[in-house]
């Protein structure tokens, strides 16, 4: 199953701006099917006007959740200065467990947990204004098994941190970060989620597809990931029939998802025609459409292949996918 997620979200119970149900109602208006409430341990601007557990957004959301059919995974923010910078702990059992002076005793105590940790947004200016750096630090966090993800999109992608997840074989995530409450999106919008490819629709299915690296980000019209998912996605989401009637072969493109997909053109036998008014521009297959393009075989030509780049899969830093149909 591809289940959407979010794991980076903020409540009244750290710097957010909403109570913690309003979270969930807004994920369950947009179709997620699992979202982790990751106030900050640190930082609780608002804890004189709402004192409590670092426990009380998810415990305050869980019902909420149960009712909406949402997964609410508890989590926290693990918010210190570079170096390491901003991590997220989530599947925890208790967040007030790691309110803990020295970062690598948060870290450890997350873990003792059996949580799952990611380093946030790498590319923030605020924290690395001039270069996405991986420091020391994070080749310590690295090798003790600690840090297991990174955000590859937090507000913008951040294409070292794509080449860090395929070299290191970390788990990718996009999510929100969302503090102020979530816009209504335009048809065909969405915000930053996580595609996760889960067994089943349960906690412990996310989990285990989450220790597996089995997830992509899903960022504006973009999917970035790893290509072994990636193709798999984009074969289960589209359906592609060829006929052929002398020197000209018919391509159907029948997507069956909610994606759109942008194809470009790539080197190819010049005998064959195809694409002819989208040199400049890609050919998009629509959501729930039914394409067809038309390939000329000239020169006597009988058999080929069309290829071309999926554009919007995003499988090595600002790569898109390579995908070829045989005719």
């Amino acid at each position: 199953m591809t289940l959407k997620c979010d794991f980076h979200i903020h409540t009244v119970f750290s710097d957010g701006n909403v109570w913690p149900t309003v979270r969930v109602d807004e994920a369950y208006r947009e179709g997620l099917d699992a979202i982790s409430i990751t106030d900050h341990i640190d930082y609780r601007p608002h804890s004189k006007d709402i004192p409590g557990s670092r426990n009380r957004s998810y415990e305050i959301a869980q019902s909420t959740a149960m009712s909406r059919g949402v997964i609410l995974i508890r989590g926290a923010e693990i918010t210190r200065n570079m170096p390491p910078g901003h991590f997220n702990a989530i599947f925890l059992s208790d967040v007030d467990e790691l309110d803990k002076p020295e970062y690598m005793d948060v870290f450890h105590a997350a873990m003792a947990q059996n949580a799952f940790i990611f380093w946030n947004h790498p590319h923030w200016a605020r924290q690395q204004p001039d270069n996405t750096l991986w420091l020391p630090e994070h080749t310590q966090l690295l090798e003790q098994g600690i840090m297991q993800g990174i955000e590859v999109v937090n507000g913008s992608y951040s294409p070292e941190a794509h080449r860090w997840c395929l070299e290191k074989k970390l788990t990718m995530f996009g999510n929100s970060d969302v503090h102020a409450p979530m816009q209504v999106f335009a048809p065909g919008k969405h915000r930053t989620m996580t595609l996760v490819f889960a067994r089943d629709k349960t906690p412990e299915a996310v989990y285990e597809a989450l220790k597996e690296q089995r997830t992509a980000v899903y960022f504006n019209e973009y999917i970035i990931g790893a290509e072994i998912h990636l193709k798999e996605l984009f074969e289960n989401a589209v359906e592609i029939n060829v006929t052929k009637t002398d020197n000209m072969a018919s391509v159907t493109f029948k997507n069956k998802s909610d994606l759109e997909f942008h194809l470009r053109k790539t080197s190819h036998d010049e005998r064959l025609t195809y694409f002819r008014n989208y040199n400049l521009y890609p050919y998009i297959i629509k959501p729930q459409s039914t394409q067809t393009i038309t390939v000329r075989m000239n020169d006597g030509i009988e058999s080929g292949d069309v290829n071309f780049i999926v554009e919007n899969l995003l499988v090595e830093p600002e790569t898109g996918m390579k995908y070829t149909v045989g005719i």
